[in-house]
């Protein structure tokens, strides 16, 4: 395949576009609105593990925490921020089976339940091992719900709205990020151990909300398919995208290429396992996609000021806790603006032109910071510690063109179902292995060669700019089914599109269901 190959239609040259009805928007449709608002409830797994990632970079700003624990820092420090990912990696082996066997919804409600539990240690904790343990529960039952949340947005969204939906889940971390962030920056002035207990304790929100409504939302289609449950499946896709309508074009397109999408992998790959991840030319160009790009995500410098922006900040002179706090917050909502913005840019702009610019952004603006970084350190100039801020929210603004909408949507659309949860498990898997090792590693080198340990990155993204642009495939406008058979060869994407090109409008009458069915109906069949 060439370098960019870039796709906007379907395999007919004509996908699912002409089957939507162009009066069906999600503001002034019922059952669209309702269909977003369980996915808001999705969304907010990605909230729930942003305000995870970025408490400990807050709390190492609070005097009281550091005394309660007794300053941890270097290995130690590296340790607690640490010990969630851990706790993920011994949470990966069972994600993808609790996903694919019990469901996407299960798999998220287990999930957040551990992650309950974990909170109320987190809150209570009494010493060190009481507050690692809890960090390890969080991170093993964020794994579970991680897994199967984003799934579950892009298998149920609307056609139109999927690749924006899917987007935006990665985008949320950032809300978690800016709680998490802004209730320590208010709690800093209580001066006891509730400045860090009542931080910890709103971690639980997210995860609460979904113990009490996830059996509500509906299971997605695919995995009803799946698992022999097509009428389940029919009904769920009408009552979301046609308003109960099982013969509108649109639901029957969507229905016919899950099912002949699903078979066709059955048929290519008899045995799903682990072994199918790397079995084909396909799957291997997949894998060497995702793998990269969750080390990329982590491995381009935001490590530094994601998780140790005391320190980074303490290198350009910036020591007062209270503009620490503050310039953490204020970047949290930067970061949100313009992750929510590019999410609206998908489809408009396409994968490849925001990876590719968002990796040469990274460059420019991590290059200029490691200059202003050095001017300080040998010249101690305070306009250079000034620009080196500046360059750290043009850093993240670059980044999070492609880098934290991106990640996720793409990695789940470019997989087919049969191999989907395993891959995006593989996904996760790579991301807490790198976040160890930044974790890790990152407290050490600052500690150790300061701002020259900046060049290492500098010359790891020059590397990201060049891998990216001969990989990135583009997949704009296209659907689900469709994107995954972008990789699988003109034989894949052809028997996709002959089991839906005789779908069209006016095949079906034009009338809608008897409205019998309900989300209700699907829980209790």
């Amino acid at each position: 395949m060439a370098v960019g190959a870039a796709t906007s239609a379907g395999a007919g040259g004509e996908g699912f576009a002409h089957l939507v009805d162009p009066n069906r928007k999600w503001y002034n449709n019922r059952r669209i609105i309702v269909l977003h608002a369980w996915i808001v409830l999705l969304l907010i797994t990605s909230s729930a593990n942003g305000f995870d990632g970025s408490l400990l970079n807050s709390f190492q700003s609070l005097q009281t925490w550091n005394r309660y624990f007794d300053n941890p820092a270097g290995g130690r420090l590296g340790l607690l921020n640490a010990i969630q990912n851990i706790g993920s990696l011994a949470g990966y082996p069972f994600a993808p089976y609790a996903s694919d066997i019990l469901g996407r919804r299960p798999a998220i409600w287990i999930g957040a339940t551990i992650m309950l539990v974990a909170v109320a240690l987190q809150t209570a904790a009494q010493n060190w091992g009481m507050f690692i343990g809890a960090r390890f529960l969080i991170g093993f039952g964020l794994s579970l719900a991680a897994n199967a949340a984003p799934m579950l947005v892009t298998e149920i969204a609307y056609p139109t709205y999927r690749a924006q939906l899917t987007s935006l889940y990665n985008s949320l971390w950032y809300s978690g990020n800016i709680v998490a962030t802004w209730s320590t920056f208010g709690t800093k002035f209580i001066s006891n151990d509730w400045s860090w207990r009542i931080p910890s304790l709103l971690q639980g929100i997210p995860p609460l909300f979904q113990f009490l409504l996830l059996w509500f939302a509906p299971e997605s289609p695919r995995w009803l398919v799946s698992k022999g449950k097509e009428e389940q499946a029919l009904k769920t896709l009408a009552y979301y995208h046609a308003d109960g309508n099982e013969q509108d074009p649109l639901v029957q397109y969507e229905f016919q290429e899950i099912k002949a999408a699903i078979e066709l992998d059955r048929t290519v790959a008899a045995n799903v396992g682990w072994k199918s991840l790397i079995a084909t030319k396909g799957n291997r160009r997949r894998m060497a996609i995702i793998v990269a790009i969750a080390f990329f995500s982590q491995w381009s410098g935001n490590g530094l000021v994601s998780y140790y922006l005391k320190s980074v900040l303490e290198h350009i002179g910036i020591t007062s806790e209270t503009i620490q706090l503050l310039i953490n917050g204020i970047l949290a909502i930067w970061n949100l603006c313009w992750a929510v913005f590019a999410s609206t840019l998908v489809d408009r702009v396409g994968r490849r032109i925001l990876f590719l610019t968002s990796a040469g952004g990274m460059l420019l603006f991590f290059t200029m910071q490691t200059v202003c970084s050095a001017q300080y350190a040998l010249h101690g100039q305070p306009a250079a510690s000034h620009a080196v801020i500046a360059f750290i929210f043009l850093f993240y603004a670059a980044y999070d063109l492609a880098f934290t909408p991106l990640i996720v949507s793409y990695t789940v659309e470019i997989l087919p179902y049969s191999l989907r949860a395993k891959g995006f498990n593989v996904f996760n898997f790579t991301i807490s292995l790198a976040l160890i090792f930044n974790q890790y590693v990152n407290p050490i080198a600052l500690g150790h060669i300061a701002w020259k340990y900046y060049i290492v990155y500098c010359c790891w993204l020059a590397f990201e700019f060049v891998y990216l642009y001969f990989m990135i495939i583009e997949t704009k406008n296209l659907s689900l089914e469709e994107t995954a058979a972008l990789f699988d060869g003109e034989d894949a994407t052809k028997n996709l599109h002959n089991a839906v090109q005789d779908i069209r409008h006016d095949d079906y009458p034009d009338e809608k269901g008897s409205g019998s069915y309900t989300p209700t109906n699907e829980l209790k069949a």
